[in-house]
């Protein structure tokens, strides 16, 4: 059982930056790869980024590459997704999940967050 807590969310003007943190206990955190997804109201979940186990590889949206950065460390039990240049169109609630497989799915992910809101005002 792996529980994940995410931090950092909350109100930013268009343009700027947050850094959002998820934290899981136990001490199979290196054992999977973890994900970011958003759901913004009335829209369904949708993929944000995704890293593997060791920090080898990683996934982007197309509508966050090269403005979001997810990294990990799994000596912390931590991931991170930095948001810069952000948008009016990201806010949303934001998600992290912990999965066996670097995927864009949701259905490959096992535990997940209670996610964070996120609200960038224009």
């Amino acid at each position: 059982q792996v529980q994940l807590v995410e931090s950092g969310g909350g109100l930013v003007q268009a343009g700027g930056s947050l850094r959002l943190s998820c934290t899981a206990s136990g001490r199979t955190f290196g054992s999977y790869a973890m994900g970011w997804f958003r759901q913004a109201p009335g829209k369904e979940r949708e993929f944000v980024t995704a890293i593997n186990r060791i920090s080898s590889r990683t996934n982007y949206a197309d509508s966050v590459e090269g403005r979001f950065t997810i990294s990990r460390d799994n000596a912390k039990n931590t991931a991170y997704l930095q948001m810069n240049s952000l948008k009016p169109e990201d806010t949303a609630v934001y998600y992290c999940a912990a999965g066996t497989v670097t995927s864009g799915s949701a259905t490959d992910y096992v535990y997940w967050g209670q996610g964070t809101q996120v609200t960038v005002s224009s």
